[in-house]
């Protein structure tokens, strides 16, 4: 008896190795998978700018980094004792102007030349809907906002993207990344937690703009490849068992089921055959002793310094830096 439908995936053409630098970038969605590729043993970039849910913002944030756009103070506003940017997350936000453009050109300097050298990108739009900033909002740009950071309802109109407005802007961001970097891998996903605050219908209407973009966007580039997220969420599994109690994101099960999915289908099988001794030497690493001092533990350092050593000389682009430094230092100390 089957309780899931389960579906075959297209396997990217270009699949992950562990030499590759990936960008991610989109909602929160895209963390989690990043999460899991760093902890992995990849080399990530993720979301320079913060979490970003419309295509409007992916796309001007990816702009700024080919274009290596570096802001001032003027382009910041002041709200509750807070210099912001509507372009970035609250994480970018600061005390003063000058904290805050730090903070930010710091970020898009780094994802510049991250992005100049990396192999693939992943960009997972959360929803079509945008919300533009009104005259209200005064002295502001009108322009779509990444983020509302607690602003007034009335600083904002809001406005669902067409399947071609959509589809037209993502295709002239796939031209400007491909002249960038030519070597780019694209890999677009839907995120499939449900913006409920813009209600069910509206929440369905969206998602139906950003897949029928997507699709004809990745229909005419070669370069660019789409990954069910979506589809196993809400077809494969489709059940709450798999949502969190806010009924809105993923739970750990299903986040797990969606990246041994993205695991068959996008990352090279070499590379995958050594997640269990990296996971091994992680969960190593983060072994607290009870007595540290005895011969026991001793070797249980050795044996993962070994282990880590041997896998670095292997594998130089798996960065275990740090966990190698943990297993050394204890065997110093305990000499």
């Amino acid at each position: 008896m089957k309780f899931h439908y389960e579906f075959p995936i297209q396997k990217i053409p270009t699949p992950l190795m562990h030499y590759h630098k990936v960008v991610m970038m989109g909602s929160c969605f895209t963390e989690n998978i990043g999460n899991l590729l760093k902890s992995h043993g990849f080399q990530v970039l993720e979301n320079p700018n913060g979490i970003l849910f419309n295509p409007i913002s992916v796309v001007e944030a990816i702009d700024s980094y080919i274009n290596q756009k570096q802001i001032v103070e003027s382009d910041l506003f002041l709200l509750n004792e807070t210099w912001h940017s509507w372009k970035h997350h609250s994480r970018f936000s600061g005390t003063t102007p000058a904290e805050a453009v730090d903070k930010i050109n710091a970020s898009t300097t780094t994802a510049a030349r991250f992005l100049k050298t990396a192999n693939h990108i992943m960009i997972t739009l959360g929803s079509a809907w945008v919300y533009r900033l009104t005259d209200v909002a005064d002295g502001i740009v009108k322009s779509v906002a990444a983020n509302n950071h607690k602003a007034p309802a009335a600083w904002f109109n809001r406005e669902l993207l067409t399947a071609t407005q959509t589809q037209e802007i993502l295709q002239q961001m796939v031209n400007r990344l491909l002249e960038f970097n030519p070597h780019l891998q694209i890999i677009f996903t839907i995120s499939p937690v449900r913006h409920l605050r813009e209600g069910v219908i509206d929440n369905n209407r969206s998602k139906a703009v950003l897949i029928q973009a997507v699709h004809d966007v990745t229909k005419n580039n070669d370069a660019a490849y789409y990954f069910p997220a979506y589809e196993l969420v809400i077809d494969d599994l489709r059940d709450y068992r798999f949502y969190a109690e806010d009924l809105v994101h993923p739970n750990y099960q299903a986040t797990q089921y969606v990246w041994e999915k993205f695991v068959d289908a996008c990352i090279d099988n070499n590379a995958s055959m050594l997640f269990k001794l990296i996971k091994e030497i992680k969960l190593a690493y983060q072994h607290k002793p009870f007595n540290p001092a005895t011969n026991q533990h001793q070797q249980f350092l050795k044996k993962y310094a070994n282990e880590t050593t041997l896998l670095i000389e292997q594998y130089p682009h798996i960065d275990l830096k740090e966990e190698l430094n943990y297993f050394n230092t204890g065997i110093r100390n305990l000499q």
